[in-house]
């Protein structure tokens, strides 16, 4: 009788000894929370599955926006969109990086997961400001100074840039002060500057020196414009006394806050 009694109490202390958060739970509990876990897993492993390993959404198409000289062809061959690998896999941001490195014309690109099915590529084309006479062809200039693009034919509407640099003391002493592709940038600077309608009108931007700028427009009307400081207030100006002096062939803005037109 005792050895049972006492194998009885030794069996109910060590029931009693076990984890004490089970103990707490208690066995309803514990298989809820057991099932949560399990559904947990499952659900988890279903959803990696339907983004990964199902046929459901997978890139199948490549859509193309914004494009102006560009081909949404040219497009899409330089961004090489793994066409039939998991939607969510895809690499955007290296999308993007080939792009621009591929085709020196894109500006900006969004590259956006369309879903179930697409990639959306939203482009942005670099716009030139002025051209750059190579040989036979011109170099297309933005007007952050990116020489972008090489073309064949000069694009309407575009200046083109003159280095009429003379040997004159001080045009010499600007280009050893400042280098032609300063001056270059220059240029690229005031160009830039042109409000639209008169940006359409420029037909050369002459650069003498770093100070000595000059617009040719249609007609044989000429700009005295200076250096390229101010060249936003410049433009303004220039606006304004047109207006002013439609008949008039030549003006200076060099000095914006006393501009001045002659001829007619």
């Amino acid at each position: 009788m005792a050895g049972s009694a006492t194998a009885e109490r030794g069996a109910r202390q060590q029931e009693s000894s076990g984890p004490p958060l089970l103990r707490r739970l208690g066995p309803r509990r514990l298989r809820m929370i057991i099932i949560l876990v399990l559904a947990v897993v499952l659900l988890g492993g279903g959803t990696g599955w339907v983004l990964y390993g199902s046929q459901w959404l997978r890139v199948e198409r490549v859509a193309v926006s914004g494009t102006d000289v560009l081909t949404p062809q040219q497009v899409r061959r330089a961004a090489a969109v793994p066409v039939g690998s998991p939607l969510v896999s895809v690499d955007t941001d290296a999308i993007a990086a080939r792009l621009r490195r591929e085709l020196p014309r894109i500006d900006s690109v969004d590259v956006v997961r369309s879903w179930p099915h697409g990639i959306g590529l939203k482009v942005t084309e670099r716009t030139p400001v002025l051209l750059v006479r190579k040989g036979s062809n011109f170099v297309e200039v933005d007007d952050e100074g990116v020489r972008f693009a090489t073309v064949s034919t000069a694009p309407k509407g575009v200046p083109l840039l003159d280095m009429a640099v003379s040997s004159s003391r001080s045009a010499a002493a600007s280009l050893r002060r400042f280098g032609e592709a300063r001056l270059v940038r220059e240029a690229v600077k005031a160009a830039g500057s042109l409000p639209a309608p008169v940006a359409r009108a420029t037909r050369t931007v002459k650069v003498r020196s770093y100070d000595d700028i000059s617009l040719q427009l249609s007609g044989g009307r000429t700009v005295a414009w200076g250096s390229a400081e101010k060249s936003a207030a410049k433009g303004r100006t220039l606006t304004a006394l047109m207006k002013a002096a439609p008949s008039a062939r030549h003006f200076d803005v060099s000095a914006p806050t006393a501009p001045a037109s002659a001829g007619s």
